[in-house]
């Protein structure tokens, strides 16, 4: 391949994304040869720079693209260009069955293309990969014969993809999100013709092939890895029973003797989509609203009488429709399930779930992952227990605390103070927390670790590393994972490892062998009996694998990143003590959990679940390559970019915390191959799917430009801070939805300098001076103080736990609180001389939507004077009216003697 190929080869993780654009490039250049106004060296040239990721693709195929290339060197041009034309249009339309091709023009090449593409009269359709060592010449030969296995009756069609070696295998599983099944060799060639450096460096540190010949159980594992969710099939001419039983090749779905059987390995592939297919609980609902059901229960909305009949309302059931209607139900009988005793589907599309998410068990939320966090920590935490806790963690995790009696040890995430907001929290600090514990004899009481991944702006753990070294210092602790922003990542081979279900298999997986317990001892031996605390800080610790007790528990809104109603959430279990806390955690269910579910948000669940298994690759791949051409939209444009940008990851992540020496997407020369080492090494990673948009260098504070985009240009986003907003692509978007945004910054951008060009000097400094102050007169951000000693068990220590819960209801008792308002001089002289000023209640500003005071706060200047500089309008736990709730001075001083 030429120098150019190898660069776009490498970037194989968004071509299919391009795709589409690459073939109307061909269909344009292809039009101007037709029309008199190109010629064939240009059509050539985007017919090659195509080819080789059509290689990878079962449609248009082998046949189409060589009788393209064949019309291009006859010198046909019309010719050309139709047949360019039609494979542009089934590219683009995900539509590629014969009735589709019968209206388009070029009858005589409507044989080459095959079938399946979009579904053979309406049937779901996908491509499978064929891994082989015969030789290329005889591929279409065997496309035709596994064509002919296809029957009327068979629920899916598929076409195949054919490939000759263990590289071009990898390749086309990244480069094909159709690929859904992959059948292949127990041997094949090593080495692909093309040459694809990146790709190696991937796959060369782990696989050493001296011979040149892969090993198919070795490519099923690589390919789980990548792609978890496809089902893989082995075919051998050797000792198929040896194979079957071999523990690394846990991951095939079954193993075939090569020369046997091909009907049973189609229909074994058409089984295995069958079983992702499977939505329970949806599937069931479908069967309930085509019965004909008497209501005689608490639900009068159910099958939609008293909505068609009536006069006054019969709109909102022509908006919504009637299959609505007929699929609501209050019972949990009849053929349908209860979510909080689920016996049946329900059951069983939380199975299928767990399955898909690499869980243990899965439980459906229908009110959302602030209820999920809550549950948790309920189920988990006993008053009196300490858990170590994001400060700037999402409200729930706050009042499950309350709710619990947990106490927390609030620790910082790093402060990102000129776009008021907070990262991650670094891991020192989280182990300086458990030493501190452990040095003063309390590290039994260590119950939980809580910790947001990835938080609202995109920042990522390395979520292995901080369990292995959280595991080395107390071996039972328990982690709670909010992944609410990033339910979807476990899609994505680059951003899988480090969510908590991923790593957690990764880890499982490690401390099963035997390389583990001699990381242990070796460590062991190096730092001695009795190692200090500096040096166990200073050491990358490993748990020692007799000893560990892995307990792991993510959250996951599905309604934000996946296709669920609102308030879609998933709780994801993989505890290996789960039998001894199951009971407590169905009470938790059970306390927090609605007796009256909503049967179309479980159904949305349990669809979501089946979409990512079957297309979540591809979708996530496509999210991806919109924010990444969402940033260079952005930052390179001249115009754009002189008053708006979007941060890179050098910015969002500071260099201490970025050891692979990564700087950001959009730096020119990195490609794949660093964005997973990146993603391997460093302590935090940038999800590339969470964009922060400063848009004070523009004069605008977040709120004020949320709002301009929403009232003037029907853009909507949620998450702003002091001077930027955070866009967010997801599997939703489309290259329209790019376009439409830089349209509007363009058009923003031009407002600006029109202003400025219009209204001279006087213009220009007030512009300068609105953008000093949202870019450099901001409030440094407040970290947690502490809990009064009313509130400590054990006031003096190192730790900073408090009994948050005594706190929060202590405020119940109007007498002994008190307020104060924010200005006046009494909060100064207390600030000064006493009594201390102790928070009652949570007080919880947006932006930046963290608490900076909990319940037990002792209120310090830095605190304070934050909350003066605040110029926005929601603060919630604040009354300006009244000023700040504080619990009274003589009460806590009785209470504390």
């Amino acid at each position: 391949m030429s120098e150019a190929k190898h660069d776009r080869i490498d970037q194989f993780f968004i071509l299919h994304a391009s795709r589409a654009d690459l073939w109307r490039n061909v269909e344009s250049v292809a039009a101007k040869w037709s029309n008199g106004t190109g010629d064939a060296a240009e059509v050539k040239a985007a017919v090659a720079e195509i080819a080789v990721i059509e290689e990878f693709h079962a449609v248009p195929g082998h046949a189409a693209m060589r009788q393209l290339e064949q019309k291009i060197e006859a010198g046909d041009a019309k010719a050309a260009w139709t047949l360019a034309r039609r494979i542009s249009e089934i590219i683009l339309t995900n539509r590629g069955h014969g009735e589709a091709m019968e209206d388009l023009a070029d009858e005589d090449s409507a044989d080459i293309l095959p079938g399946a593409m979009g579904g053979e009269h309406g049937r779901p359709s996908f491509e499978t990969l064929f891994v082989t060592a015969q030789p290329a010449s005889r591929w279409p030969a065997l496309c035709e014969e596994i064509r002919r296995l296809r029957r009327p009756e068979d629920q899916f069609v598929y076409d195949s993809v054919f490939v000759g070696s263990f590289e071009d295998a990898v390749c086309a599983a990244i480069i094909n999100p159709r690929i859904a099944a992959v059948v292949t060799a127990d041997d094949m060639p090593y080495r692909s013709r093309h040459d694809a450096p990146v790709l190696r460096k991937l796959l060369d540190p782990v696989l050493h092939y001296e011979d040149g010949v892969g090993s198919g159980v070795d490519l099923a594992r690589v390919l789980k890895a990548l792609r978890p969710e496809l089902d893989l099939y082995l075919l051998s001419d050797r000792n198929v029973e040896a194979l079957a039983g071999d523990p690394k090749a846990d991951c095939i779905r079954r193993v075939f003797y090569a020369v046997e059987e091909p009907l049973e390995t189609h229909l074994s592939v058409l089984e295995g989509i069958a079983a992702r297919y499977e939505t329970p609980f949806f599937d069931n609902l479908k069967k309930y609203a085509q019965r004909p059901i008497g209501t005689f229960h608490a639900l009068p909305i159910a099958r939609g009488k008293s909505v068609f009949k009536s006069e006054w309302i019969r709109d909102m059931g022509e908006f919504y429709g009637i299959n609505l209607f007929l699929a609501e139900s209050s019972a949990t009988t009849g053929g349908l399930d209860s979510l909080l005793e689920p016996t049946g589907n329900i059951k069983k599309a939380q199975e299928y779930a767990a399955r898909a998410f690499g869980a243990d068990h899965v439980f459906f939320v229908t009110n959302g992952t602030s209820t999920s966090n809550k549950m948790v920590v309920q189920a988990l935490m006993k008053p009196g227990d300490i858990a170590i806790v994001d400060r700037n963690c999402h409200k729930s995790h706050h009042y499950g605390m309350v709710l619990g009696g947990g106490q927390p040890i609030y620790v910082e995430a790093f402060p990102l103070t000129q776009y008021s907001m907070y990262g991650a929290v670094p891991l020192s600090a989280i182990k300086r927390a458990m030493l501190d514990l452990k040095s003063e004899g309390r590290l039994d009481r260590l119950r939980l670790i809580d910790l947001t991944n990835c938080t609202f702006d995109g920042h990522m753990y390395n979520t292995r590393r901080v369990m292995e070294e959280c595991l080395a210092i107390k071996p039972d602790v328990i982690f709670l994972w909010d992944e609410a922003w990033s339910g979807f990542a476990h899609w994505s081979p680059f951003l899988r490892p480090r969510t908590a279900m991923g790593a957690a298999a990764a880890l499982e997986e490690y401390l099963a062998s035997p390389a583990a317990l001699d990381a242990y001892e070796t460590q062991k031996a190096a730092l001695g009996k009795h190692p200090s605390d500096k040096a166990l800080m200073e050491t990358r610790l490993v748990p020692d694998p007799r000893q560990v007790r892995l307990r792991v528990y993510q959250t996951n809104s599905t309604h934000k990143s996946m296709s669920a109603i609102r308030q879609g959430s998933m709780v994801l279990v993989r505890d290996v003590d789960f039998p001894h806390v199951e009971s407590q955690f169905h009470e938790a269910v059970f306390t927090h959990a609605s007796t009256s579910p909503n049967q179309q948000l479980i159904a949305s669940l349990d669809v979501a679940r089946r979409q990512m298994e079957l297309e979540g690759y591809g979708l996530v791949m496509n999210a991806i390559s919109i924010a990444l051409k969402i940033r260079a939209a952005v930052n390179m444009h001249p115009l754009i970019s002189k008053y708006f940008r979007i941060l890179g990851a050098d910015q969002m992540i500071p260099a201490e915390f970025r050891s692979s020496g990564f700087v950001d997407f959009l730096k020119p020369g990195t490609n794949w191959g660093d964005i997973a080492k990146a993603m391997r090494e460093d302590e935090f990673y940038l999800d590339p799917t969470r964009m922060t948009l400063v848009c004070g260098t523009a004069g605008f504070d977040g709120t004020q430009f949320k709002n301009l985009l929403a009232n003037t240009y029907s853009i909507q986003l949620n998450k702003t801070s002091r001077n930027s907003v955070l866009l967010q692509s997801n599997i939703n978007n489309t290259r329209s939805d790019i376009a439409h945004l830089i349209r509007v910054l363009v058009e923003i951008s031009r407002g600006i300098e029109e202003k400025l060009r219009n209204g001279g000097e006087s213009a220009k400094s007030a512009f300068a001076a609105r953008v000093k102050q949202l870019m450099e007169d901001v409030p440094d951000l407040p970290n947690f103080s502490r809990f009064h000693d009313a509130f400590r068990r054990d006031a003096g220590k190192k730790t900073s736990e408090g009994d948050m819960r005594t706190a929060f209801f202590g405020a119940y008792v109007e007498a002994e609180c008190e307020y104060l308002p924010l200005s006046s001089p009494d909060v100064d002289k207390r600030l000064a001389h006493g009594p201390e000023l102790v928070s009652a209640n949570f007080v919880i500003p947006y932006p930046p939507g963290f608490p900076i005071m909990v319940p037990g706060q002792v209120l310090t200047r830095e605190t304070i004077d934050f909350m003066r500089k605040l110029d926005v309008k929601e603060i919630h736990g604040y009354e300006a009216a009244k000023g700040l709730k504080l619990l009274r001075a003589d009460v806590l001083a009785a209470k504390s003697r």
